[in-house]
This record gives C-alpha cells, structure tokens and sequence, in this order.
C-alpha cells in the first residue's frame, strides 16, 4: 500500500455512491507508464497510473498516481466542472519527495468577487480553519499563482508522514465531501455572458496550470519530454484539446 493510495481509493468509493460516474477517456500510452531509476540498492521503479472519470456536471475527473518508493510519491487529482456550471475546481496536489510532504488542498475559484466567495468559498472556511491548527501554512507560493487559489486554500509541508495519513487524509476527505455538497445543488447557468465568462476563466486556469506544472521536470527526466508535454496537454490539462476537437 502506497501512501496516496488510501486517498485515491476514498475519492472514487465515495465519487461512485454520489454521482452518476462513466469513464473519461485516457488517451493510449497514458493509462500506465513504468521507468527503472537509480542504481545498485537505489533502484527504484517509477509507477505512473491515471485514471479519468466524468459525470453529468463534471467535465472531467481525473488522477495521476506516482508511486516511486518512500521518496517519490504523488498523488495529483483535479476536478474540472462543466464549462455549463460556475462550480469551483477541486484541487489536491499530495507530494511526498526526499525533502519532505508537500500538500496543497483547495476548491480554486472561476472568479474572485464576494459574491462567488460567499458562495463557494465561506461555507467551507470553517473546515479549512479546523484543520489548519494541525496543518500550519507551508510557507510563501507563487505570486503568479495567488489568483488562482481561495481564502480557504490549505498549503502545509507537514514533517511527520504520520500527519499525512491522519490529518491530510481526513481534510482530503473534508474538502471531498464539501465539494460534492456544491456540484449536487449547482444549478446551469444560462446566461451567455455568464457562460462566456466561465469558459475564459476555465481557460486561463488551465493554461496556468499547464505552464506551470511542478511535475514537468519530475516526468520529463523519467519518461522524457515528448511523453511528459503530451500527457501535460492531452490529459492532464486537456481543455484546449476538447474545445478543438467539438469546434
């Protein structure tokens, strides 16, 4: 058992009994991908998984799992809402690297008005506040990528991998659990300007994310950069290539 795999294994039980969930499609090559790193007693294989599912209000769901011994493990899962609703994406980057945990928890925010963070943003303020008592602030992010983050955003570096498998693993579901909350009462919207609006924040989202992603060196070394800029932009992030593909 790896250390996310307790994770990936609670979002699809509980995303399985609350919504209506068919597969998204993996493009070929992405499904599993294997490396051997390091030499003598530091050999390690390098296991990437994805997994991908969709439903009525969600675009696409969808998890890579990176599972490379104690040292290397991964678990970076997205929630992209359909460009109909104006629902928060889910975010949860789970890195475990030689350094340390890194752990990143949020429902990133289309727009930044209070109108949308009393929506989206408050009602989840108090889980956010009860878990940072045990789950301190990770220290300074990006200045670029401050927009793209809401008031309730739980960045921590915890020391112990005990914390990981405790508190991360019950804010994880916390956040899970309140998201799903949101996409079951989130209503279409209707108005074209509206509907415009959240397509360009969809867009500007995910090109952030695809510039800027922290596992292109980690993926590029093991798998090399063809593979890696593929997987980034037909999977991972792959909004521009379905807005093409319908146009």
């Amino acid at each position: 058992m790896t250390l996310y795999q307790p994770f990936l294994d609670h979002a699809l039980n509980v995303m399985q009994e609350q919504l209506s969930l068919e597969p998204y499609p993996i493009p070929k090559g992405f499904e599993r991908k294997e490396e051997t790193t390091g030499k003598g007693k530091r050999q390690e294989i390098v296991l990437t998984t994805s997994h991908g599912f969709k439903s009525p209000k969600l675009r696409q769901i969808r998890a890579a799992h990176v599972q490379g011994g104690s040292s290397l493990q991964v678990l970076n899962f997205v929630i992209f809402p359909q460009l109909t609703y104006d629902l928060p994406f889910f975010g949860a980057d789970l890195v475990t690297l030689p350094g340390g945990h890194l752990i990143a928890l949020d429902m990133q925010p289309l727009f930044h008005n209070s109108l949308y963070q009393k929506q989206y943003t408050d009602p989840i303020l108090s889980i956010f506040k009860r878990h940072q008592q045990h789950l301190p602030w990770g220290g300074d992010f990006p200045e670029e990528a401050k927009p793209f983050f809401s008031p309730a955003f739980l960045w921590t570096r915890p020391q112990e991998t005990e914390a990981v498998e405790t508190r991360v693993f019950q804010a994880f579901q916390d956040y899970l659990q309140a998201y799903l909350n949101f996409v079951k009462e989130a209503q279409p919207v209707t108005d074209n300007q509206k509907l415009e609006e959240i397509l360009q924040a969809q867009r500007r989202y995910v090109a952030y994310r695809a510039d800027k992603d922290p596992a292109r060196g980690m993926f590029t070394r093991l798998y090399g950069e063809a593979w890696t800029e593929e997987y980034i932009h037909g999977f991972l992030f792959d909004l521009e290539r379905q807005l093409l593909a319908i146009s």
